[in-house]
């Protein structure tokens, strides 16, 4: 992990201010989603991209009855019937 030097105080809601810098640096816009993981004693965030229920792949994802598919695993679901 890379340090950046920013340091930011959590306010009496618990949020943090992301620089604007970083957002841009990181393709970060107002109302992206972002997620949130815990690594030993550190907070990881990172944008949230739609993945695949069955294998997690990220590419070309379709909502299919209100769960992300892959057309790969939509073809062979397909085909099962």
């Amino acid at each position: 992990m890379k340090s950046t030097g920013i340091v930011r105080k959590v306010d009496e809601l618990g949020r943090i201010v992301l620089p604007i810098e970083m957002r841009r640096t990181l393709d970060i816009a107002e109302k992206d989603a972002l997620e949130i993981y815990v690594e030993g004693n550190s907070v990881i965030l990172k944008k949230y991209k739609p993945s695949c229920i069955f294998c997690d792949s990220n590419k070309d994802i379709v909502q299919f009855k209100g769960k992300n598919i892959c057309p790969k695993c939509l073809r062979e679901l397909t085909d099962l019937q």
